[in-house]
């Protein structure tokens, strides 16, 4: 069992170090390292190429997320850890890509796809959260950040089993890790607004 884990480490850390958004990009001739951000995830590939590859991207980061924590839920039937390692390693390939030197997005879509089996009420709540104060401040950091605090929140009201509480603190921590250099901006009054 424990082989069987360290399998499913690997293969989602692998499923989840799949670059999308930088792939999507190099087929269209940009390099999104160099442009906009530098970021590889949906919000830099929607100011660099537009709506429709930042929408694409969004959902192939989503759908690697729900994919690999779907399978895990899956193959190991009522083994909640493997769904849990399924959930962290999917996501960290996704922010330390094994393909682009270990470097790669902030994690948000691919979060919230990994999470929508585990908590659903909770991920949704985040979702729904995240695309208002997209809409409403323009600030694509301060969406994720908000409304991945709230979900958070959301799981630890439900009194979901611990398990789930550790997992969505732990990757609120990574994503406020990721966007340190978003709130430094933020802090200096110099983040960039979307132009949606």
């Amino acid at each position: 069992m424990e082989l069987e884990k360290i399998v499913i480490a690997v293969v989602s850390f692998l499923i989840g170090s799949i670059p999308f958004g930088y792939l999507i990009a190099k087929i269209k001739g940009v390099d999104i390292r160099n442009e906009g951000s530098g970021n590889i995830g949906a919000t830099n590939v929607y100011r660099v190429l537009g709506k429709k590859y930042g929408a694409l991207t969004l959902l192939l980061d989503l759908s690697k997320g729900l994919f690999c924590v779907l399978a895990a839920r899956f193959i190991f039937k009522g083994d909640v850890y493997a769904v849990y390692i399924a959930v962290v390693f999917v996501i960290l390939g996704h922010d330390f890509s094994l393909f682009l030197k270990f470097k790669g997005g902030k994690g948000v879509a691919t979060t919230y796809g990994a999470l929508l089996p585990v908590s659903f009420i909770a991920a949704v709540s985040g979702m729904i959260l995240w695309l208002a104060v997209l809409l409403t401040t323009k600030y694509s950091s301060l969406a994720a950040l908000l409304s991945f605090g709230v979900a958070t929140a959301v799981c630890f009201l439900l009194k979901e089993n611990p398990g789930n509480r550790y997992v969505f603190l732990f990757l609120f921590i990574l994503m406020l890790f990721k966007h340190r250099e978003n709130l430094k901006r933020f802090y200096l009054k110099k983040e960039n607004r979307l132009n949606i």
